[in-house]
C-alpha cells in the first residue's frame, strides 16, 4: 500500500471509531442500529477499506462492553464481509455481504451473550444492517463514484 493508501484505511477506521462511539446507545447490544456500518460497503471503491473497517471495528468494540466475544468475533465478522464485498464489488453481493455475515456472526453470539432466541437477533441484526447499507451505503458508494473521491 502507499501513503494515500494508508491514509484512507486510517481516516476510514477513524471515521468508524467516532461513529460508533457517538452513537454508543444504539450501536451496540441486541437491538442496534450501527451507523457506522454504512462504511462497510467502502470496498467496492477501496480495497485499503477492508484494514479500516477491520481496525475501525476492532477498536470501536474494545470499547462496547461485550468483551472478546464483539472485539473479535465482531472484528473478524467486518474483516470476512469486507473482504467479500471487495470480491463481489460490481453485484449485489458487494451490498448484501456485510449484512448477511454480521447478521450470522454477530447476531449468533450476540443471542448467546444475551441469552435471547438465535433467530431473533439473527434477524435483528440484519434488518438494521440491511437499513444501514442500503438507505446510506449505497447513496455514499453512488456519491463516491459520482464524484471521482
Amino acid at each position: 500500500m502507499n501513503t494515500h493508501s494508508i491514509v484512507r484505511a486510517t481516516m476510514i477506521a477513524a471515521l468508524y471509531i467516532s461513529f460508533t462511539y457517538a452513537l454508543a446507545p444504539i450501536s451496540y447490544g441486541p437491538l442496534q442500529f450501527r451507523l457506522s456500518e454504512a462504511l462497510t460497503v467502502l470496498p467496492i471503491l477501496y480495497p485499503e477499506a477492508i484494514y479500516g473497517l477491520f481496525i475501525g471495528t476492532l477498536i470501536a468494540n474494545i470499547f462496547g462492553g461485550l468483551g472478546v466475544w464483539d472485539i473479535f468475533g465482531g472484528s473478524l465478522a467486518t474483516l470476512i464481509a469486507a473482504w467479500l464485498t471487495y470480491r463481489f464489488k460490481s453485484t449485489i453481493w458487494a451490498y448484501m455481504s456485510p449484512i448477511i455475515v454480521n447478521a450470522f456472526i454477530v447476531g449468533g453470539y450476540l443471542s448467546i451473550l444475551y441469552a435471547m432466541p438465535f433467530w431473533f437477533t439473527i434477524l435483528s441484526i440484519g434488518f438494521s444492517e440491511a437499513i444501514i447499507v442500503f438507505a446510506i451505503g449505497y447513496p455514499l458508494i453512488a456519491v463516491l463514484k459520482k464524484y471521482k473521491l
